[in-house]
């Protein structure tokens, strides 16, 4: 049997701490969630983060695709966030997280610096939605959602969930500890300022290269 949606409301009391947080790849900002009990990383677009942590990682996915992998034995995870599958700029540095071709092997390859083994190795993975006209043309989104099913496949990790497509964007809460994920769907009236940070990095990328179990949750 099916078990009920876990409500998830965003913490907002004063009693939140923020903070800087540049280890093992995040930029974004660090927090406690009083809701759910523990301490949270935003993981922006373009960042990385792994963990060994009893803690969420959360990130907002448009087009964009984050894999969450973790060691199921050592309780070590990560997750990433990438736009675009591989650079499509001669000049360009394809030594970024920005492409799903680095953040994979990235992420990867700090979860077993960290202690991971690969043979423990299990992976979820989220986004690719069509929902920037900008660039519908090129169902960026999808080409995202084959090149990560692709990779994972290449390197014999087993995915043992998805989210993938649509039209809508999602938000996600990653557990590396436990491996839980929790997924909302969002509006996208309601999540424009995400949805427009993710356009905006998209247009970057084109005008400044660079030298276990899903939860639904509302």
């Amino acid at each position: 049997m099916t078990s009920a949606p876990a409500r998830y409301i965003p913490a907002k009391t004063r009693s939140d701490i923020w903070s800087e947080r540049t280890e093992h790849g995040a930029s974004g900002r660090r927090y406690y969630d009083s809701r759910l009990g523990v301490d949270v990383v935003r993981i922006l677009p373009g960042d990385y983060q792994v963990t060994a942590e009893d803690m969420g990682l959360v990130t907002t996915l448009g087009s964009c695709v984050s894999a969450c992998i973790r060691d199921v034995v050592m309780g070590i995870g990560g997750i990433n966030h990438f736009m675009l599958p591989e650079s499509e700029l001669s000049s360009g540095n394809i030594h970024s997280a920005r492409y799903g071709s680095y953040a994979m092997e990235v992420l990867v390859n700090e979860l077993l610096k960290q202690g991971a083994s690969r043979r423990n190795l299990e992976a979820k993975v989220f986004g690719g939605a069509n929902v920037l006209r900008s660039i519908t043309s090129a169902d960026v989104g999808m080409r995202n959602a084959e090149f990560v099913r692709e990779y994972l496949a290449n390197e014999q990790i087993s995915i043992v969930a998805e989210d993938l497509g649509d039209t809508c964007p999602r938000k996600i809460i990653f557990f590396p500890k436990t491996g839980r994920v929790l997924v909302m769907r969002l509006a996208t009236a309601l999540n424009r300022a995400e949805l427009d940070a993710e356009r905006l990095y998209q247009e970057s990328l084109r005008s400044k290269p660079v030298g276990g179990d899903i939860e639904l949750f509302d």
